[in-house]
């Protein structure tokens, strides 16, 4: 068995692991001593800092090796590990993986690490020789450009591959291997690459004698349930665990025209409907009426905010159980039996998956705070949750809204995905959003029958979510957010 850094019998300099600015981001040094974040039109002040340290972090914009400040050190190397923990924080770091060239630390990168969640580091769990890994069948290898980049929506980070024998290696793993087996293959990538995998759940260990398949291996149950294009949409759809543009960006504004809001019409004869419909024209049904003043309403009256008895009587019509049964599959006499809470909505499968999570800024008769909607017991159950995570979550759906303030309340939609997965195969997501459009449609019906204003939001931050509730992305988490109140006048329809 060769020692680690040889490759065939040839030595090889061992890979160094750096902390750079991201592509879009700089740094200014300003004469009061703080220093500032700079990128894509912004700025983060991440405090005050000596000269010394200012002049050192100027390093980052091509790479520092973090083991030049992580050790017991000068203060000038404590300060400047301070300012890369506050940069990590906020997302505006990459980490490169690369060998020396002729005496530099700057060689050529082997690995760039680009964190997809704030606060990402990365860690290398200790692995021995006789330990087995495999890929996590979530994980990804794809071209990004002219890149190839390995990804995970499990992860933390995606590992930008620039030596394309790494990227072969990486195929090695689709079936288990044990580390001392793939040092021996050419394009080694080295323990620390597989230890910094394993942190982001890109790879995972397996017990070759007691695990008795892969699927569910990978050290949580709920995984078992989802299916590998659910789970990537879901991540990669919603905010908080990916670092990709998002929401109305216009990417395609300077290739091409926009489609017409009507689709042209097709070749024929035509059948004109409005002579049919004319002579009903003065009998509209309410429901009817309800759908055609249902609009978005964006800007509410703070000075007549909801009342708790309005709040009330609003879920009790659009989200309570209505009855509950349960009934046994017919799939043999060991069949399990199967629970159902119908609510006023349909909902595939009768999975009723939806959850409601009300986010209360401004409420007569209830107080500001986060809370579970007993859908059952027709109850609301207050959640401790941090107040800037509270504020968070609240400013992020005025900004999706383009409102000039947070709503009154924020209704949060989640799902239990396992409610659905359970039953359905490769459709599972896709119903969990069909039943998301039909809940939002009934809360806008309600809305409007109240004479109160709603909106519908297209973003909600999975990772916020998760750390305000203590329950992991992929088990429960955010599909869909809608905002209510009491509007201050009537609003043009969407």
């Amino acid at each position: 068995m060769r020692a680690p850094g040889t490759k065939r019998g040839r030595r090889t300099t061992p890979a160094t692991l750096s902390a750079r600015l991201g592509a879009h981001v700089a740094l200014e040094a300003r004469a009061d001593g703080n220093i500032v974040a700079c990128f894509n039109g912004h700025s983060v002040g991440l405090g005050k800092f000596s000269a010394g340290a200012a002049d050192r972090a100027q390093a980052l914009r091509t790479g520092l090796p973090l083991g030049a400040f992580e050790s017991e050190g000068r203060n000038i190397e404590k300060e400047v590990q301070l300012l890369v923990r506050r940069l990590a924080g906020h997302g505006l770091l990459e980490y490169r993986l690369g060998r020396a060239r002729n005496g530099e630390h700057q060689g050529e990168d082997q690995v760039v690490i680009e964190p997809q969640v704030p606060d990402y580091w990365p860690r290398a769990p200790q692995l021995g020789e006789a330990d087995i890994l495999v890929l996590s069948r979530f994980a990804y290898l794809r071209r990004r450009g002219n890149e190839m980049v390995l990804e995970s929506p499990r992860a933390g980070a995606l590992f930008r591959i620039c030596d394309p024998k790494i990227a072969a290696a990486m195929v090695l793993l689709s079936a288990p291997q044990p580390i001392k087996r793939l040092r021996r293959q050419d394009g080694f990538p080295g323990v620390e690459l597989l230890a910094m995998l394993v942190d982001c759940q890109i790879l995972f260990k397996v017990d070759a004698a007691r695990d008795s398949g892969l699927r569910p291996a990978e050290g949580d149950d709920n995984l078992v349930l989802w299916d590998f294009h659910d789970f990537l949409f879901h991540a990669r759809s919603t905010e908080g665990r990916h670092a990709n543009p998002m929401g109305g960006v216009y990417p395609y504004a300077g290739v091409m025209a926009p489609l017409p809001a009507v689709r042209p019409r097709w070749p024929g004869k035509k059948i004109d409907l409005r002579k049919v419909t004319a002579a009903a024209a003065q009998q509209i049904s309410p429901a009817a009426k309800l759908l055609r003043q249902r609009h978005s309403t964006r800007v509410f009256d703070d000075q007549r905010p909801l009342t708790l008895a309005e709040l009330s009587r609003f879920l009790d019509r659009s989200a309570r159980v209505q009855s509950k049964w349960s009934s046994r599959l017919d799939l043999g006499d060991d069949a399990p039996m199967v629970a159902y809470a119908a609510r006023p909505y349909p909902s595939g499968g009768g999975g009723w998956e939806l959850e409601l999570y009300l986010a209360v800024d401004k409420c007569e008769g209830l107080a500001r705070g986060f809370y579970h909607y007993d859908a059952g017991g027709h109850a609301l159950v207050p959640i401790g949750v941090r107040a800037h995570e509270l504020d968070a979550l609240l400013a992020g759906a005025e900004f999706a809204m383009g409102a000039p303030v947070a709503p009154q309340i924020l209704i949060t939609i989640a799902a239990r995905f396992g409610r659905m997965s359970w039953k359905y195969s490769s459709i599972a997501y896709a119903l969990i959003l069909k039943d998301v459009g039909v809940l939002t449609q009934t809360l806008y019906l309600m809305a409007t029958d109240m004479g109160l204003g709603g909106c519908a939001i297209g973003t909600a931050n999975i990772e916020l979510f998760a750390k305000m509730t203590g329950i992991e992305f992929h088990v429960e988490g955010p599909v869909g957010q809608f905002a209510i109140g009491r509007g201050t006048k009537p609003e043009a329809s969407d």
